[in-house]
């Protein structure tokens, strides 16, 4: 990647000076007689341009030259500009609307991929490899279409493993191995938890598997107070360890790879043109799968990696240098499309805002505590180093005391060693209190939120567990942008769908699934919206130079859609249709979605709520009293650490799939 501005042969150039209006570009007479042939450009006319530069904000055509945009203002100023250029004009476009291609700067491919290729029946819609599933968000609806789907499962073949993934005990009521039983018989069944931290099993499956009393009996005390064998119930621990046997059935590698096809076009036709994973697994074969799939010059993404900080932290709690050291070994594994970021980490502080784990500092209503996913010690060491290597550091934080642990690190930083355009990242943005905020906004900090938070959960958590006053400031936007903090958004998929139209509507609108806006006075404009899914997405990963907006100089990345989110209802931006992408100068119609049976989008609830990517606990009344070790949900020892720890240095998750893999 290159962040100089590169014109291709006979490209226009930087912003015309001294005309009104001018367009921006530069005519090809400056250039004629050093470049040779030159290259026939293209002009887009559209109904609108929406640019995300505030030099032009609004135009109605673009001029694009190989992959790089050359002008951008009216057609007849871009006729004129071109004078011996050859062009010809594409009207295409005539009645769309181009906005740079949206920056999706938050997901994690192998878990989506996992996941869409599951029986999904969770709290909000998804499209997945079987079609489109709609939202349940209640124990009547969700066992309703339990039933349904392990009826179509077993007249295809009752004897093949039922996979179900969504399952939420806060929305969905209990679940157990006598119930499943019931349901499904000989059939083996597998309910995957909406958090990924748990599994139910029947007892077809158990048998099936080889569950049975001798493998038990190997489980160590720690992973047996995390089973519920009479229930089927096996989480934290006892989930990684009963997948020594079940992981077969959920993670192979023609799954994965189903899987990680299916995530090319759903983020084509959401209009993403890059998109990034912070922090993924610490694994070279996981990459090399995720390679063969998103590599290929025809995949119509960009797709950007950053390290795992705390896979480092783990392996050299107090050795900062060799951290840094560890971390630069990935970035040699990227090929084609999927790239690694430099100089760029990812830590996380508190537990999983979707679980109940962030930390805050008021406490639970019900009277649980949070849990720490890097002890705060450990966080400060690996933090001061990557800050002084000069490092842009992203944060997974969810609670407001978490907050307090994040920012006292790095106003140590800022006193001890002041930087300037650090940009340290604040991803998921959860819980904040006001004056928590104006210090982020003052230190230097900027906001990677998932909006769709509020919609997914304010309504539930308003009733259990943070109350209504605090869930009406979920995700307090209007505060951060009053900050001055640069705000930009992401899915964190498969926690939520990665479609970027919905995440500007969440932030827009701020309504709850149960209906009632939640926060209205923490409510952004439609234009910071659409800048947070583009140019500041773009510049939460140091890609500003390249995408984000419709600039000269810039790659040629566009979405382009059949209404004006300008024009439309703020309660209809999720709905806008996304005619496809244009990626560095490749026209690019999105696929249709024909093996979805969608129900009309008014019903459609579409969403994210949890909030990580990694792996929180989610039942804190059934974790932390089984907790046996400093982060309330992890005994940090090898292979009988937590769900997704990295004790050792290992994701131990991501060693499971390996060995599938393998």
């Amino acid at each position: 990647m290159t962040t100089r501005r590169r014109f291709a042969a006979g490209a226009l150039a930087a912003p015309l000076l001294g005309r009104q209006p001018a367009a921006q570009g530069l005519g090809l007479q400056d250039v004629i007689g050093r470049i040779a042939p030159q290259r026939e450009a293209t002009i887009y006319v559209a109904r609108a341009v929406h640019t995300m530069d505030p030099r032009r904000p609004r135009a109605e055509a673009v001029a694009v030259v190989g992959d790089r945009i050359a002008a951008v203002g009216t057609l007849a100023e871009l006729q004129a500009l071109a004078g011996d250029q050859p062009f010809r004009v594409d009207r295409s476009f005539a009645d769309k609307v181009i906005l740079p291609g949206f920056v999706e700067q938050h997901v994690h491919p192998v878990l989506a991929g996992l996941m869409v290729i599951t029986e999904v029946i969770a709290i909000e819609d998804w499209d997945t490899t079987s079609g489109f599933r709609a939202a349940v968000r209640d124990e009547a609806g969700y066992r309703r279409r339990f039933a349904e789907a392990l009826a179509a499962h077993k007249a295809r073949d009752p004897q093949a493993v039922f996979l179900t993934w969504g399952y939420h005990h806060y929305f969905h009521g209990p679940m157990s191995r006598e119930w499943l039983d019931q349901q499904a018989g000989e059939t083996p069944v597998i309910v995957w938890h909406r958090s990924q931290h748990e599994v139910y099993l029947n007892t077809a499956l158990m048998r099936r598997m080889g569950v049975d009393e001798s493998f038990l009996a190997s489980f160590t005390p720690s992973q047996a107070a995390q089973a519920d064998v009479a229930k089927g119930h096996f989480f934290e621990q006892g989930t990684l360890k009963v997948l020594e046997k079940v992981a077969p059935a959920m993670a192979t590698p023609e799954r994965l790879r189903e899987g990680l096809e299916f995530t090319i076009g759903y983020y084509h036709r959401n209009g993403i043109t890059t998109a990034a994973e912070p922090g993924g697994f610490y694994s070279k074969p996981l990459q090399d799968a995720i390679n063969a799939v998103y590599a290929a010059d025809s995949v119509p993404f960009n797709h950007y990696f950053i390290p795992d900080g705390k896979s480092f932290a783990a392996m050299f709690p107090t050795d900062g240098a060799a951290q840094i050291a560890e971390a630069q070994k990935p970035l040699a594994w990227g090929s084609g499309r999927a790239r690694w970021l430099p100089k760029q980490i990812k830590f996380l502080t508190d537990g999983a805002i979707y679980s109940q784990l962030m930390q805050m500092k008021d406490g639970y209503t019900d009277g649980h505590h949070g849990a720490w996913i890097m002890d705060p010690d450990v966080f400060s060491v690996a933090f001061q180093a990557f800050w002084d290597a000069d490092y842009h550091i992203h944060i997974h934080n969810n609670g407001d005391g978490g907050m307090e642990v994040l920012l006292a690190n790095l106003e140590r930083a800022q006193r001890r060693r002041p930087r300037f355009d650090h940009r340290t990242t604040i991803v998921h943005f959860g819980f904040a209190a006001p004056e928590q905020i104006v210090k982020a906004g003052r230190l230097g900090c900027i906001v990677s939120a998932n909006p769709y938070y509020v919609t997914a959960l304010a309504g539930r958590y308003a009733q259990i567990g943070i109350g209504p006053e605090r869930a009406r400031r979920m995700v307090p936007l209007k505060e951060a942008e009053n900050a001055g903090m640069s705000i930009s958004f992401h899915s964190d998929m498969p926690m939520a769908p990665a479609k970027p139209l919905q995440l500007i509507w969440a932030a827009v609108n701020r309504v709850t699934a149960e209906g009632p806006v939640m926060g209205e006075d923490q409510r952004v404009s439609l234009d910071l919206a659409l800048r947070a899914m583009t140019i500041e997405a773009a510049f939460s990963i140091r890609l500003e130079d390249e995408v984000g907006s419709i600039t000269p100089g810039k790659f040629a990345n566009f979405v382009v859609l059949d209404q004006d989110p300008y024009t439309v209802a703020p309660a209809a931006l999720k709905d806008i249709p996304v005619w496809g992408t244009v990626l560095e100068g490749r026209v690019q119609p999105a696929p249709s979605a024909a093996r979805r049976a969608e129900t009309p989008p008014r019903t459609r609830l579409g969403g994210g709520i949890a909030p990580s990517g990694r792996f929180a606990a989610s039942d804190p009344t059934l974790r932390l009293e089984a907790a046996c070790g400093p982060h309330g949900f992890c005994n940090h020892a090898g292979d009988s650490a937590a769900l997704g720890c990295g004790c050792g240095g290992r994701d131990v998750f991501a060693a499971l799939i390996e060995r599938q893999l393998g």
